[in-house]
């Protein structure tokens, strides 16, 4: 064989080997390849099958005080406060306290101009003068007519009825009469003229304005040379509290918790200007007449507040927290596991074989109910981990303060764990 025959036989055996050892290379791959499309297989069909591990958050049951309130925010004001006005027009003279004052009752506040006043109270007093002679005349007037008709019935009965004329006698009667009259109306203008004085009188009396309560002068509206103008409504000069010392805290308390505010309720309350303090107050009174603010519906509710060191000042805002009911020693279970409800298993046995290999669109978390869980007999239920497993425990509650609710009855004891809330596993 010569060197050219050995030369392309040599080619031809590499070019077969590489051949078989590409055909190789080629089966390896398609093997890694299947290998790798039936572990993905196995692994999405175990996880078709298979549940994510959930973790539960659980928290004891506890037994102690529980309190429940109701807030509401508020004004302070006097227990009774007084508007001094003016029923007169006029100009003030003189004016004689300022803000925060303490005045007794009949203490002199103010002084109108009273020169018109005495005026008018000279000219009704010539005005009675005028009437009371007026009565004197009249009643002159009433003898002479008597008299008169006196005569011409004598001098009648002694002529038989011949003198005086039938129509002289009557005029003679219609003129007393007349004169009686004319005397009781004249009377009359006495009395009216007599009660023009006596107003007139007071009106100088009224010029005078004074306190008409012991208290403290809270505003003063007015100064000396003012002229006040009393038209429809009589204009207020000064504001006096009567005693700082009990007040009164107006709250509006929201519809929703006015059926639980009863009288004689307890209640703190606290003030911006004594930041850290709280101070004692007690329902007075619940209003029947709602008022309508922004279409928020509230009720006024008077607390009765002792002040007895002047801390509290008419005016300041407060809120405050009204006690609606206190337990000493109750169960107490918290409201997450009121709420609480398990997470619902998902089947997987009914899905085909395509089904599991089709890719899942991502899941949606599910919101926790806000509403409380009920049981199947209507009443309220809690859950409990039993041998890892959510199990229902019914209860009777009672009132509840927005965090912990009190329990009535039912299985549930103190320290055992219930179920507030729970977390999906490892995905």
């Amino acid at each position: 064989m010569s060197d050219s025959d050995k030369s392309a036989t040599l080619n031809a055996l590499l070019t077969s080997s590489k051949q078989q050892a590409s055909k190789f290379s080629t089966k390896r791959k398609a093997l890694i390849v299947g290998a790798v499309v039936i572990l993905g297989l196995v692994l999405v069909l175990s996880r078709g099958n298979g549940q994510a591990p959930v973790q539960f958050t659980t928290e004891d049951v506890s037994q102690g005080p529980l309190v429940v309130s109701v807030s509401a925010s508020g004004t302070l004001k006097p227990t009774r406060s007084v508007d001094v006005g003016s029923e007169l027009s006029g100009t003030l003279d003189t004016v004689m306290v300022r803000e925060n004052d303490r005045v007794p009752k009949g203490q002199l506040l103010a002084q109108l101009d009273t020169a018109k006043l005495k005026d008018a109270v000279v000219k009704s007093q010539a005005a009675v003068a005028a009437a009371e002679a007026q009565v004197a005349q009249m009643d002159a007037t009433l003898a002479e007519s008597r008299a008169s008709l006196a005569r011409m019935r004598q001098v009648a009965e002694l002529s038989g009825g011949k003198v005086p004329a039938k129509t002289e006698l009557d005029s003679a009667e219609a003129a007393a009469k007349r004169a009686e009259a004319n005397l009781a109306s004249a009377r009359a203008s006495v009395t009216q003229a007599r009660a023009a004085l006596t107003t007139d009188q007071t009106n100088v009396q009224k010029a005078t304005i004074r306190s008409p309560v012991d208290g403290v002068v809270l505003t003063r509206d007015v100064e000396p040379g003012q002229t006040v103008v009393a038209a429809m409504t009589i204009p207020v000069l000064f504001n006096i509290a009567e005693d700082l010392t009990e007040m009164e805290l107006h709250v509006n308390v929201d519809e929703a918790d006015v059926s639980q505010v009863k009288e004689e309720q307890e209640a703190t309350f606290t003030v911006a200007s004594w930041a850290g303090r709280k101070f004692p107050a007690q329902v007075q009174r619940v209003d029947l007449g709602s008022t309508t603010t922004d279409n928020v519906v509230t009720y006024t509710t008077v607390l009765k507040v002792a002040n007895k060191d002047l801390a509290l000042r008419p005016g300041m805002t407060a809120s405050a927290e009204i006690v609606t009911a206190k337990r000493e020693n109750a169960l107490l279970v918290p409201n997450a596991a009121l709420r609480f409800t398990p997470p619902q298993t998902q089947a997987a046995s009914g899905q085909s074989f395509v089904s599991k290999l089709m890719p899942r669109p991502p899941s949606t978390p599910k919101s926790r109910p806000k509403s409380p869980s009920t049981g199947s007999d209507g009443k309220a239920q809690v859950w409990i981990l039993q041998d890892g497993t959510p199990a229902p425990v019914s209860i009777n509650t009672g009132v509840t303060n927005g965090r912990y609710t009190e329990v009535l009855g039912g299985d549930l004891k103190a320290g055992m764990a219930v179920i507030t809330d729970y977390q999906a596993g490892g995905k």
